[in-house]
C-alpha cells in the first residue's frame, strides 16, 4: 500500500485503535506469561483480557455538544504483534492483513476487535479462538466425528468460496497461505480463518488476472507447485493448499508426517496421488471413520459412510492437482463437500 493509502485507511479507523499503553498493560509489558504457543518468527501472540470499544463504532460520540463514550467491553483477545523481518515487509504484512479484515464480512473468517499502530509497534487484536486451532485436532482424531470434521470443511470452504467471487464490490481476495494453522476453532467447533498477511485483494478490472508475489509459505507440503515454481498466485493455490488440509483431515495425520515422508520428501500429496493411481487410497483412510469408536475419552463415532467418503476423497484429489487449471472453484469444492454431509447425515 502507498503512504497516501495507509494514511487514508488509518483516518478512517479511528474507532478501532487501542493504545499501546493499554496492550502494555493488559500484557504486562509483553510478558512471556500471557504469550499464545503459535508465537513464531514473524509474529508474537498473546492471550489477554481487553477493554475495548463496541465493534464498528467510534471512541466517541458527539450528541448536543457532549461527548459520551459508547459500551466498554472486556474481553479475552489474541494479540497478534507484527515482528521485525530481514525483509522489512512487517509493514507491508500488517497493512494488509488490516485492510482485509475490514473489508470481510463473513461468519467464518475471523473477527477484528482493533489495532495499533504506534511508533514502531504495529498490533492486530481480534478474536480468541476457544478451541484453538484445527492443526491442533489432526491426528488427536478421537475428538472429531466424520460429521465434524465436514462441516468444519464446510465452514472454511464457505469463507474461500466468498473471498474469490462473493464480495458485494467485485473484488477477488486471495488468502496465499492456507495450511490448518490457519482455522481456529470456537467453542461450537464452528470454523474461521485467519491470518491474511499474505493475502492478495485483487479490484474488479483485473480479478481474472494472473498475479506475480513473492512465494512465502510456512510449510512447503501446502504450497501450490505452480505458485512455488513460478511466482504466479491464482485462486487455484488456495484450491490446492485447501486440498492439502482435506487430506490430513480424512487421513488424521499432517501432511509432514514421518510415514509419509519415508515414502516421498514431498510430503502427503505425493503418497495420496500414488494411492489413487493404484485404486489403494481407502487404505490411507483414518481407520476411526471406518468403525465405531469406544474408546475411553472419544467422542462416539458410527463411522463414515462409504458414499460420503467417496465423495470427498475425490473433490479432494481434484483440488491437489498438479496444474491450476485442472482444479476446480471454491464454489464446485463447497457442492462437493455438502453433498459429503448428506450422504453422511442421512
Amino acid at each position: 500500500m502507498s503512504h497516501s493509502s495507509i494514511f487514508s485507511l488509518l483516518k478512517n479507523l479511528e474507532h478501532l485503535k487501542i493504545r499501546l499503553q493499554e496492550i502494555k498493560l493488559a500484557t504486562h509489558n509483553f510478558s512471556d506469561t500471557y504469550k499464545h504457543y503459535s508465537s513464531n518468527d514473524y509474529d508474537a501472540r498473546y492471550t489477554v483480557a481487553l477493554n475495548h470499544f463496541d465493534k464498528g463504532k467510534p471512541s466517541f460520540v458527539e450528541e448536543k455538544g457532549k461527548t459520551t463514550q459508547p459500551k466498554i467491553h472486556n474481553s479475552t483477545v489474541i494479540i497478534k504483534r507484527f515482528l521485525p523481518r530481514d525483509d522489512e515487509d512487517e509493514e507491508e504484512f500488517f497493512f494488509t492483513e488490516l485492510e482485509v479484515l475490514i473489508t470481510v464480512k463473513h461468519s467464518n473468517i475471523v473477527t477484528l476487535i482493533g489495532f495499533c499502530v504506534e511508533g514502531f509497534e504495529m498490533m492486530l487484536i481480534v478474536e480468541k479462538f476457544a478451541n484453538a486451532f484445527l492443526a491442533d485436532y489432526i491426528g488427536n482424531v478421537c475428538t472429531l466425528t466424520w460429521e465434524t470434521r465436514l462441516k468444519i470443511c464446510i465452514d472454511v470452504a464457505h469463507a474461500l468460496s466468498y473471498i474469490h467471487s462473493g464480495l458485494e464490490d467485485k473484488k477477488m481476495i486471495i488468502h496465499g497461505n492456507i495450511s490448518s494453522f490457519k482455522f481456529g476453532l470456537d467453542e461450537n467447533w464452528r470454523t474461521k480463518i485467519e491470518d491474511f498477511e499474505s493475502a492478495v485483494i485483487l479490484p474488479p478490472d483485473i480479478k481474472d488476472q494472473t498475479l506475480y508475489k513473492r512465494p512465502y509459505f510456512e510449510s512447503k507440503y501446502h504450497v501450490d507447485p505452480d505458485y512455488a515454481n513460478t511466482g504466479k498466485l491464482k485462486r487455484e493455490s488456495d484450491v490446492y493448499s485447501f486440498g492439502v488440509v482435506l487430506l490430513e483431515i480424512i487421513c488424521g495425520r499432517e501432511a509432514d508426517d514421518q510415514i509419509y515422508l519415508k515414502e516421498s520428501d514431498k510430503g502427503l500429496v505425493h503418497v495420496a496421488r500414488k494411492n489413487f493411481r493404484n485404486g489403494t487410497i481407502e487404505g490411507m483412510i483414518d481407520p476411526t471413520l471406518k468403525e465405531e469408536t469406544n474408546k475411553k475419552g472419544c467422542i462416539p463415532n458410527r463411522g463414515a459412510n462409504k458414499d460420503s467418503l467417496q465423495t470427498f476423497l475425490k473433490v479432494a484429489n481434484q483440488c491437489v492437482s498438479k496444474t491450476q487449471d485442472q482444479r476446480p472453484t471454491m464454489k464446485v469444492v463447497l457442492n462437493e463437500l455438502e453433498k459429503a454431509l448428506v450422504f453422511q447425515v442421512s
